[in-house]
């Protein structure tokens, strides 16, 4: 595990300090096994990116060919945990954890992923994916402010700038929402797909922080089963609530008709399903590894660098139209997202950030 910065609980019981050095040399710069740590965070970034943006193109394919339940598109979001599962094997618990206080954690988590995945179905459905990729940047604007509520994150001049950029990104979109002629959708359903990914993305925000806090202050300990096991217990709670809410709402009735109108078959609907489930997974397990590696907010960075990928990827497969506001909304969050991660380079490079690797 990665030390921790000016942004990052340390996570530490009194007097293990200098118990703990000898397993930080894999973080001293210019030695092998820091090169080891390097080669481990560049694959995170990759499954990271990749998961992410494939999950973001499949789920919006799901609604264009034909997919209409918003409770399925938000349960395939946290149903493929069961594939994280025998990773857990190769990281046995050290002790008995208190089952009570970590199970109504898992649970508060499990609501609060179920509501942030719902509201991000809602928006990929009423909104461009160009769009709704777009307006996500903002997450990095939300988690600087809870970060800094939540987690004593010391506001700069890099990490202002950030806020302010994304904001004026995600109010372009707003803005440019009348004029924006590769949606289908009336006015009205486009306001609530922009609110609902605001939404999401100030929930999710919300998530990371509040998952950071419960480390440092019920579950005392990150090992990577610890960190796995948020991950797979909350997917867990979110997936059986969505689940009751497939089949209370009714919409479990319209699937079988749903399969066979599917555009490109029935085959095709269940591998579109699947495929959306794992890489959900594949992007989970690098949001994992960079937490494990480095810290909740460092992962939250890198997951919008995937930004420019999925308007780009959007407009070769799903025709979106990259009109100028678009661009500049995207050149605008990409700054926003660079100033952030140049602020954490800046905060790993302080001497004694170093000194305590």
């Amino acid at each position: 595990m990665e030390p921790p910065h000016a942004t990052v609980l340390q996570i530490q019981a009194p007097g293990e300090e200098d118990s703990e050095l000898p397993s930080r040399l894999d973080q001293i710069p210019g030695s092998k096994h820091h090169r080891y740590w390097w080669l481990r965070v560049s694959l995170y970034i990759l499954l990271l990116l990749a998961g992410q943006s494939a999950a973001t193109l499949l789920g919006r394919l799901y609604y264009d060919k034909g997919g209409n339940s918003k409770w399925m598109a938000t349960l395939v979001q946290s149903a493929g945990f069961p594939i994280l599962i025998p990773l857990l094997c190769f990281f046995p618990p050290t002790e008995p954890p208190p089952a009570a206080a970590h199970g109504w954690l898992y649970l508060f988590f499990g609501l609060l992923l179920t509501g942030d995945n719902m509201m991000y179905s809602y928006g990929l459905l009423y909104l461009p994916v160009s769009t709704y990729s777009l307006l996500c940047a903002s997450q990095l604007a939300f988690n600087a402010v809870f970060s800094y509520y939540l987690n004593s994150q010391k506001f700069t001049a890099l990490i202002f700038n950030s806020v302010v950029v994304l904001t004026v990104s995600a109010s372009l979109l707003a803005v440019h929402s009348d004029s924006d002629p590769s949606t289908n959708v009336s006015g009205g359903k486009y306001i609530i797909g922009f609110l609902c990914t605001l939404g999401a993305s100030a929930t999710y925000s919300l998530y990371l922080s509040l998952v950071q806090l419960s480390f440092a202050k019920i579950i005392k300990k990150e090992t990577f089963r610890a960190v796995m096991e948020m991950q797979i217990y909350p997917s867990f709670v979110a997936t059986c609530l969505c689940a009751v809410g497939l089949f209370a709402g009714g919409e479990w009735r319209g699937l079988k008709r749903e399969m066979e109108e599917y555009e490109e078959g029935r085959v095709s609907y269940v591998m579109t399903l699947v495929w959306t489930a794992v890489t959900w997974q594949i992007s989970s397990v690098g949001l994992l590894g960079l937490i494990f590696e480095a810290s909740s907010l460092f992962s939250n960075v890198i997951s919008a660098l995937a930004l420019p990928a999925v308007p780009i990827l959007a407009a070769l497969f799903f025709h979106d139209k990259m009109d100028g506001v678009k661009v500049i909304a995207m050149m605008l969050a990409v700054w926003g997202s660079l100033s952030y991660v140049y602020q954490h380079y800046l905060d790993e490079s302080k001497p004694e950030n170093r000194l305590n690797m």
